[in-house]
This record gives C-alpha cells, sequence and structure tokens, in this order.
C-alpha cells in the first residue's frame, strides 16, 4: 500500500492523475480523516477459491474439541499452538521448558523457543 493518494475524480481535468501527500489532504481536511476511496460498487469479489464459511466450520470444531479436551484432569496445552492435548500426546521440551504436540514439533524441528514462563511439568 502506497503512502500517497491518487486523486482521480473522473473529470478529466490536467492533475487527475497527479499525486497528492496524505498530509496535505490531512491538513486541508479539518477532521484529519482521508477521504473515502470509492470502489465503484457495494460489494466486493474475489477471484480465489476461499470458502469462509467452512473456514468457520473448521474453526469452531478445533475450539469445541479444544473445550472438550481442556475440562479432562490430564489435559496439557501446547506451548506453540495453545491447544489442549492430553498429557500422553504432547512431549516436554525440558530446555525450553513447555509442552508440545505433534504437529508443532514436526514444525518447529530442532529450532529452540525461548519462553518467557515455562510451564510445569
Amino acid at each position: 500500500m502506497s503512502n500517497f493518494y491518487t486523486s482521480g475524480s473522473g473529470n478529466g481535468s490536467s492533475n487527475s492523475s497527479s499525486f497528492v501527500s496524505r498530509r496535505d489532504i490531512r491538513a486541508s481536511n479539518v477532521t484529519g480523516a482521508l477521504p473515502v476511496v470509492s470502489t465503484g460498487s457495494e460489494e466486493r469479489s474475489y477471484s480465489g477459491s476461499f470458502d469462509f464459511e467452512a473456514m468457520l466450520i473448521s474453526l469452531h470444531e478445533i475450539f469445541e474439541h479444544d473445550r472438550q479436551v481442556a475440562s479432562q484432569q490430564e489435559a496439557r496445552r501446547c506451548g506453540i499452538c495453545y491447544l489442549h492435548f492430553l498429557a500422553g500426546e504432547l512431549h516436554y521440551r525440558d530446555e525450553e521448558g513447555f509442552y508440545v504436540c505433534g504437529g508443532c514439533e514436526r514444525a518447529a524441528g530442532k529450532y529452540r523457543m525461548p519462553m518467557l514462563r515455562r510451564q510445569q511439568k
């Protein structure tokens, strides 16, 4: 994103493609706010295949499962992703002082991650 606002009112003036600094726009506006830039349509469309609803459903399922596991007495939290797992599913990293789940352990590999607070073993 640029630090410049392009004035383009579409009136065909000679300065329609000139750049105006944000500081100049704010100085000429009493509130200091930048003007609203219209995109031409009220609804944005994205060309990607991202499914927002599927992402929300997936997150809901993850957090629901996390709450179920967290309610169990032998549950511990992964020090990287912060999701709850049963103690047997986690590995305690003695050097850093936290538990790590299998997925985060594979992603972290041998990389050391110092923590501010150690988790109790």
